[in-house]
């Protein structure tokens, strides 16, 4: 297949299909398909939809599927198997295509549609979500024949995946998903971070399908026992993904709300916050804020989206909480008084939640980290100066990438002495000591929560420290 996003993993043209390779009886899938549905090609084309906006378009995912299915009007079961089907074909792009193009051998000419990514659906249908072969190819041929620009691709299409459903299995063994599938530049960015045998175990941890976390208002034994979870040392719970939330226990009374374990984290740093006045710094989606205002803080929330910003307050509204909110960009923010605490959440490459948005594989590029890590810097100065003497700035971000965490930090640090590092408080019950660097900051990581049960593993990777203005 091509990619037309010309990454270290482009390939040619799809060719015209040939013989393919022996057949193999392993299969595999992340999760069995949902029952077909009237709606099929309608899921396939959502599905397809997505893929193309972010493999040739360029532009994030969640975006381009919610306005596909919202186009097509999909229901809450198809529309999350048109979800699987894309996020999984993210994931293992690189081992698919790897696969499609042993039963390629010609070049395809330039204006071809969306073929790619009809192959590239139908496959994963095909070798991981256990897709019944003639469901995933005579979709997939339909959908060439809708397409103006792939129609003339169709018996090309339906001969490929005929080949791919017989004998793909085996080839699909042999490949390294990791190698194929992450950029060159992030993986070398890992090995210099935390050695080579870890930037793999982080990589392969990045592309298992995650779990749901919810963070409670409180009680959350009761509400993991409701919904059929497991409570987190970390006060978080955490399910396999189980349908539509709206519909989980305790959803219309308000009593949770979704959030990583991990970004659940950084307010814990701030510790009792109950009275103080809190501003929360581009604080949409709003898990924080939410956190903040159930302890009790007096939030402020700022945001430069307005629409994001609405949404923040439609979820505290409800949770039944409050919390005063601002549109207005980070950088520019101002307020006739200073804070008790800052959280400052900032923009990054977020290539510590790859799991969940595995899109980054393909938006993010390596300058991206010295572009995002210098706006960053700007914004932790400009923080700085909206904290109250004795009070506290927590700063966090989802990256892997030590120049939007560790050495952030550090340069903050120095060139801002009236601020100091307070080493995180661990509660070695809650909080690992190996999720404390050495300088007393947190740092997760994907691989961590690898001793519960399959399904229910992995973290994202965040990191955060506590920083306290001491004059």
């Amino acid at each position: 297949m091509q990619d037309r996003t010309k990454s270290k993993n482009s390939a040619p043209r799809p060719p015209r299909a040939r013989a393919g390779g022996p057949s193999s009886p392993r299969g595999g899938a992340s999760r069995p398909r949902p029952a077909q549905s009237p709606d099929g090609l309608k899921t396939r084309d959502v599905a397809v939809s997505a893929l193309y906006t972010v493999l040739v378009e360029r532009r994030p995912f969640d975006d381009a599927f919610a306005r596909a299915a919202a186009a097509r009007d999909l229901p809450g079961r198809d529309r999350a198997f048109a979800r699987l089907i894309a996020t999984t074909a993210l994931r293992h792009r690189g081992s698919l295509q790897a696969v499609l193009n042993t039963y390629l051998a010609k070049p395809l000419p330039e204006r071809m549609g969306r073929l790619d990514e009809i192959l590239l659906a139908a496959v994963a249908q095909l070798l991981l979500l256990q897709t019944p072969p003639h469901a995933a190819i005579s979709l997939a041929v339909d959908q060439c024949r809708a397409d103006s620009s792939a129609k003339r691709f169709a018996n090309l299409a339906n001969a490929v995946l005929r080949r791919v459903s017989e004998s793909g299995h085996g080839r699909l063994a042999d490949l390294d998903n990791i190698a194929l599938t992450f950029p060159d530049w992030l993986l070398s960015r890992w090995s210099d971070a935390y050695g080579a045998a870890a930037a793999r175990q982080i990589a392969r941890a990045s592309l298992a399908e995650p779990a749901l976390d919810l963070t409670v208002k409180s009680d959350p034994e009761r509400w993991a026992k409701e919904i059929g979870a497991v409570v987190l040392p970390t006060g978080s719970i955490r399910c396999a993904q189980a349908g539509r939330i709206e519909e989980l226990p305790g959803y219309l009374d308000g009593a949770w709300w979704v959030q990583d374990a991990a970004a659940a984290l950084p307010v814990k740093l701030m510790g009792d916050v109950a009275g103080l006045s809190v501003l929360d710094l581009c604080a949409a989606p709003g898990g924080k804020t939410a956190q903040l205002a159930t302890a009790g803080a007096n939030v402020t929330a700022v945001d430069k989206s307005a629409g994001r910003l609405g949404r923040l307050s439609e979820n505290l509204t409800r949770l039944g909480l409050t919390a005063t909110t601002a549109v207005s960009d980070a950088l520019t923010f101002s307020a006739d008084r200073q804070f008790d605490a800052v959280l400052l959440d900032a923009p990054c490459t977020a290539t510590g939640t790859i799991r969940r948005h595995p899109d980054i594989l393909y938006l993010k590029r390596p300058e991206d980290v010295g572009a995002l890590a210098a706006l960053q810097k700007r914004l932790l100065d400009h923080a700085a100066s909206l904290v109250k003497p004795g009070g506290i700035l927590v700063y966090c971000t989802c990256s892997l990438e030590p120049e939007e965490g560790e050495m952030q930090v550090e340069a903050f640090l120095e060139s801002h002495p009236d601020f100091a590092r307070r080493p995180i408080a661990l509660d070695t019950d809650t909080i690992p000591m190996t999720w404390r660097t050495p300088a007393g900051d947190l740092r997760t990581l994907p691989t961590q929560f690898a001793d519960l049960p399959e399904g229910l593993q992995g973290l994202d990777g965040f990191f955060a420290a506590s920083l306290v203005k001491t004059c």
